[in-house]
């Protein structure tokens, strides 16, 4: 007998329906599985037929083939052994057979026949819902994950034989519910507070400018100044992730395989800091058959490179295009995937290889040309995109015992909301969310520079150099503290504050 299953393969982001049907013929006793399958697909003729038998039915004992279909589609991973399994009892008829057209089937499964969660088990759920399958039926583990998806109904077991029990009888079984909303409200700002940070109020007031406009920031200054203490500190300053946004994030992380037994959603924007050591395809993403990197793990959050010049500098290069286009396209021979990309990358450094140039307290022993090779290191185009480049300075003895500590990270968040907002009703008709993503149509539409301000900023590119990206990134700083000060038209202090934030471009 023949019989047809329908379950999911992960493409990038995304996953596309796969047909797995299994005919058992006379013949040899085995199993061939045919399709383009990987090596854990492979292996999962082990697994099925000793899970098969440990969760109570009759394994037939004749010539059984698995054909994945589309064929030239490769198949990847273990969340085929439950499909295949299903296909089997099915086609022995130790199952009935009406479900399976309307049903979707993915889950890794045991010796003993119980349920393992597998990645990706939301974006298997979304495409479901695009190609109006019923429902999906999947290991306990990843329900609250798959629920969250309005529109298909979720059915989770821990044990094959309760799927077996559920399609012979299925009206005893409820489909599960997770209200993704309230998921949401939870744990939204659990994270570290700006309340701890003693001081540095220049650094203070450039983490909101760009967590009211989404720009990028590298903080410059010795060691032990609170670089990674104020970095660590600008997600509890963002505004709270939107349900959108969340699922957005979440599909990421649930392909990345970063969700098993983990929730539903993620509720707190994604801070992510890979080591100085990491490789470029770890950071952008990327393998034979890609899967998203720390660029597209940090979507609608933060990417942080502590010791931005410890990284070798062609890794670095790789961030190009993904910090201009907020996305990254990875094309190999087999496959082209697009990963989003949209992220705020917050970088810190020293200023020099002792780390005390400039410093107050402890002097400098590098040499002029040492200090050149260190920040050569960095290329201009690569600093260019860095919106906000701010000098911190250790504080002083008596600061640290006796400075107070600052506003706390949720006084901090209502003046970036309201800024964002007033930035969402400037966008409206848009598909921009933040300053930082204005293009130059954007910047001659809404930034507007009377005589006094154009004379200042020619003087500014003249003097340090700057190139028109870098001027523009001025513009949309610019803009942003315009918003901060609830102001609709940029003026001279404005744009003078912005440029300030430009200095340590030649910084030698």
């Amino acid at each position: 007998m023949l019989a047809r299953v329908w379950s999911a393969s992960l493409v990038g982001i995304d996953a596309v329906k796969v047909g797995v049907e299994v005919d058992i013929a006379g013949g040899l006793p085995g199993i061939v599985v045919v399709g383009l399958p990987d090596a854990a697909v492979q292996e999962s003729k082990e697994r099925v037929r000793t899970a098969v038998k440990n969760a109570g039915f009759a394994f037939p004992m004749r010539k059984i083939v698995v054909n994945l279909t589309p064929a030239d589609l490769r198949k990847e991973g273990p969340s085929f052994d439950l499909p295949i399994s299903v296909g089997i009892l099915a086609a022995a008829e130790q199952v009935k057979t009406t479900l399976l057209d309307d049903y979707l089937f993915a889950g890794e499964l045991s010796l003993d026949g119980s349920l393992r969660p597998v990645s990706g088990i939301l974006a298997i759920a979304a495409a479901a819902k695009r190609m109006g399958i019923k429902g999906l039926v999947i290991p306990a583990d990843n329900v609250r994950e798959a629920a969250v998806v309005k529109g298909v109904s979720v059915f989770g077991f821990k044990h094959l034989s309760e799927i077996g029990d559920f399609l012979n009888t299925p009206d005893r079984y409820l489909a599960a519910e997770v209200d993704g909303l309230a998921e949401l409200e939870r744990d939204r700002f659990c994270g570290a507070d700006l309340h701890d940070v003693k001081g540095q109020a220049h650094a203070r007031r450039a983490l909101e400018i760009a967590a009211a406009g989404g720009h990028n920031l590298v903080f410059v200054g010795p060691p032990g100044s609170g670089k990674t203490m104020l970095a660590r500190r600008l997600p509890s300053i963002l505004p709270p992730l939107s349900f959108e946004e969340a699922l957005e994030v979440t599909q990421i992380h649930s392909v990345a395989g970063l969700l098993k037994n983990k929730g539903s959603l993620v509720t707190t924007r994604p801070f992510r800091s890979p080591h100085h050591s990491a490789s470029g395809p770890a950071l952008v993403g990327g393998g034979s058959f890609p899967r998203p990197g720390e660029i597209s793990l940090a979507h609608r959050g933060v990417l942080f490179l502590d010791e931005l010049t410890e990284f070798k500098r062609d890794v670095l290069e790789f961030l190009r295009q993904p910090l201009e286009d907020g996305q990254v396209n990875i094309s190999r021979t087999r496959q082209s995937v697009s990963f989003p990309a949209q992220f705020t990358l917050v970088a810190s450094t020293n200023p020099c290889p002792c780390g005390f140039y400039g410093d107050t307290i402890q002097p400098c022993t590098c040499t002029p040309r040492s200090r050149e090779q260190y920040w050569a290191r960095l290329s201009g185009p690569l600093m260019d995109r860095i919106d906000l480049q701010v000098g911190v300075n250790r504080l002083k003895p008596e600061e640290i015992t006796q400075q107070p500590t600052g506003e706390d990270s949720a006084t901090v968040r209502s003046r970036v909301e309201a800024a964002r907002s007033q930035a969402q009703q400037r966008f409206q008709g848009t598909s921009l969310r933040c300053n930082a993503e204005m293009q130059a149509r954007n910047l001659r539409e809404w930034c507007v520079l009377d005589d006094a301000t154009k004379t200042l900023l020619e003087a500014a590119i003249r003097k340090l150099g700057l190139s028109v990206r870098a001027s523009d990134r001025i513009l949309k700083v610019g803009r942003t503290i315009a918003d901060l000060a609830g102001d609709d038209a940029l003026h001279t202090h404005h744009i003078a504050e912005a440029i300030q934030y430009r200095t340590i471009d030649r910084l030698q």
